[in-house]
């Protein structure tokens, strides 16, 4: 049997950044990503696409009910934000010979 090779691709994004929606239900809302699900190509975003989940009673939560939480985004459908605005990037070698994620509006490295 042959092993399958499963080869993890560069995102534009990743946990942590600040990013804006640009298309969807939640479009021009604003977040930073929880979570980043590769294999599907999705992210969580804080406070973006809000989904209610009806919840059963169980010992840890007796009373039950209604919860809003976040559902997932294609990260296509979501852009990089520096200095209050949406920025296309790329990736470029950086000082060290590395590549690193830059801002094609004003050519500066994201950390």
């Amino acid at each position: 049997m042959e092993k399958k090779i499963i080869k993890q691709t560069k995102l534009h994004i990743k946990k942590g950044d600040t990013v804006m929606v640009i298309a969807g239900n939640a479009k021009g809302k604003t977040g930073v990503i929880q979570e980043v699900i590769t294999e599907k190509s999705r992210a969580i975003v804080e406070g973006a696409n809000l989904q209610t989940k009806h919840v059963k009673p169980s010992a840890s939560n007796p009373q039950g009910g209604i919860e809003k939480r976040e559902g997932s985004i294609h990260i296509s459908n979501l852009m990089v934000v520096e200095n209050g605005k949406a920025v296309r990037t790329g990736r470029k070698l950086n000082e060290k010979g590395k590549l690193q994620r830059y801002s094609k509006a004003t050519g500066k490295f994201i950390a």
